[in-house]
């Protein structure tokens, strides 16, 4: 009898696809089922994979015939609650990715629920396991406080990758989904508590529907004196000057992400977790007002390709469930994160900041 953990991959796009050629490539998973809304995806990355496994079209079904231990959740964010309720009550771990839900009350009814069944829930926050962002974590926490965090992602889109996009906006704005990524990281650089957010936007295009937009910049302020802005705008109009910043300021100096590769512009996945070098500059200066260290170049070109980090995910799954680590920190953090750019939208949507 096999110990290898039965996954179900329910999504078979960029992420799905991704996570399950690491289920694939991994010795202690066995893919026993994809689910897609689209034939083609699922026939596709299915063929990738050697076209052995089983594929569905219902995720009820898939759940109730394939009988996982382990259930991916790469779809579409408003099926992320249910897909994930429905596999822990399945008795099912589950990998989800971000957000983990498109409230705040349905995500900590997730975090409920999987303490009161006593699975395992890891949420695809990708840069946690990304050894040169942790890096880039590890010394803006030596910077000082208090810190400021200039972010953004900026995606200059066009053909399935603006199709992508517009199918996210039917349910969230790009600061709430991508927004949760790096409010999550400067959450853990300032290891403080948000005390308030703002927030602008715009909409750009006619193609979403009108009480949506494809630009926003959310600003957040923690009880430490921190404070940090994150930017995000999707669509054929963005810009491509600029549209990757990961900056962070403190007293004692600054660190800052460069030599992004741009592979195929500003819409490529592969690029968005990308570093190539983190440049550290030290502020401290002589009687003259003369630097007394020169800047430092942290040379990150070896981190690994998107899928290298999926499969880091995974592996950190793995490990939550062989060795029954304690995840709570972990939901909390993606409640809070939630919270955040959430609180944003509210901000954009009202004119008005919000205390949290």
């Amino acid at each position: 009898m096999s110990d290898k953990l039965r996954v179900l991959v329910a999504g078979c796009g960029n992420m799905g696809a991704s996570h399950a050629r690491a289920y694939h490539k991994l010795d202690d998973f066995e893919i026993v089922g994809l689910v897609s809304r689209t034939a083609e995806s699922r026939e596709k990355l299915n063929k990738e994979l050697g076209g052995d496994y089983p594929c569905y079209a219902d995720f009820d079904e898939a759940l109730a015939l394939a009988k996982p231990d382990v259930v991916s959740v790469n779809t579409y964010a408003e099926t992320h609650v249910d897909y994930t309720l429905k596999s822990l009550k399945a008795g099912a771990h589950v990998f989800v990715e971000k957000p983990l839900a498109i409230t705040v009350e349905e995500a900590q009814r997730v975090v409920d629920m999987a303490k009161s069944v006593n699975k395992k829930v890891v949420v695809g926050y990708i840069l946690r396991v990304h050894p040169a962002w942790a890096k880039f974590v590890e010394i803006a926490q030596g910077l000082g406080k208090p810190l400021v965090m200039r972010m953004n992602l900026n995606q200059q889109s066009n053909g399935k990758h603006w199709q992508t996009h517009k199918n996210l906006m039917n349910t969230m704005s790009p600061i709430v989904d991508c927004g949760v990524h790096y409010v999550d990281v400067m959450c853990m650089m300032t290891r403080a508590k948000p005390i308030r957010v703002s927030a602008i936007g715009a909409r750009l295009t006619d193609e979403i529907k009108p009480t949506m937009y494809n630009y926003g910049q959310l600003q957040v302020t923690f009880d430490d004196g921190s404070v940090g802005w994150y930017e995000a705008g999707w669509g054929p109009m963005m810009s491509e000057v600029a549209y990757f910043v990961k900056d962070v300021i403190g007293p004692k100096g600054c660190v800052n992400i460069v030599d992004a590769p741009k592979g195929d512009g500003s819409q490529d996945i592969d690029g968005h977790s990308k570093t190539g070098s983190l440049k550290v500059h030290y502020a401290a200066t002589n009687d003259k007002g003369e630097y007394v260290k020169p800047d430092q170049i942290v040379d990150t070109s070896s981190e690994p390709d998107h899928d290298g980090l999926c499969e880091l995910e995974q592996l950190y799954l793995l490990k939550a469930i062989k060795e029954d680590l304690d995840l709570t920190d972990h939901l909390n953090d993606a409640v809070n994160s939630l919270r955040i750019v959430l609180a944003a939208d509210e901000s954009f949507k009202t004119g008005k900041t919000v205390e949290l």
